[in-house]
């Protein structure tokens, strides 16, 4: 099977099976999927989902969390990975929302990426969810599920170059989708350490079987 064959069939089965996918925190603006996305790394959402509520119930926007001081965040993120520094992400991030963009979540790449705390996976899931825009975050599932199924090639060693080798061969109306598909396809079956391949669509050609 050629790459594209490749990415034509495990793409085909997505579009067929899951026409209609999306993140799976919880928000109610753009600023609360920044928040909720960032709170994220190296955190599962279902964790994130059970903190958010009582967090922007307090500090629905970026005025009110500009507002607050690191400590009053950690409260209500104590129980998230690495507590202390997110917590103080957020305030600087909500911050510089106030004194540099009106408050508001930027939609450039460029400028999500000043924020304090945001890196280029959590710009591309706010370029992709919440502005709709042809963007391919690589999180830990994107990147172990690309190299299983030889969607990328062994080279592309970092989460960049992996996002640039999907951009290549995935339609651009596709992208915001894929990103998705790949992650929930890492989260559900094609697990870190006990991949479920009884269950996988993809394992007759799956590169372990070859």
């Amino acid at each position: 099977m050629t790459k594209r064959e490749r990415y034509a069939y495990i793409l085909d089965y997505f579009r067929e099976q899951m026409p209609v996918v999306t993140t799976e925190l919880e928000f109610g603006s753009a600023f609360q999927l920044l928040c909720a996305t960032l709170l994220s790394a190296q955190c599962t959402d279902k964790r994130i989902n059970q903190v958010t509520p009582a967090l922007f119930a307090r500090f629905p926007d970026a005025k009110t969390m500009a507002e607050a001081e690191p400590e009053e965040i950690f409260e209500y993120i104590r129980s998230v990975s690495y507590p202390n520094s997110k917590a103080k992400h957020l305030v600087e991030m909500a911050r510089m929302m106030v004194s540099d963009f009106g408050g508001e979540v930027p939609s450039d790449m460029d400028d999500l990426v000043k924020l304090p705390g945001v890196g280029r996976k959590t710009a591309n899931v706010m370029q992709a969810v919440w502005f709709g825009r042809a963007a391919m975050a690589v999180d830990t599932h994107v990147f172990r599920v690309s190299h299983r199924l030889g969607l990328v090639p062994t080279t592309a060693n970092t989460p960049l170059k992996v996002e640039q080798e999907l951009m290549k061969n995935i339609p651009a109306d596709d992208v915001p989708d894929a990103h998705h598909w790949l992650l929930l396809h890492g989260r559900y079956v094609c697990t870190s350490r006990k991949p479920h391949c009884e269950k996988c669509p993809f394992d007759g050609f799956c590169p372990k079987n070859i």
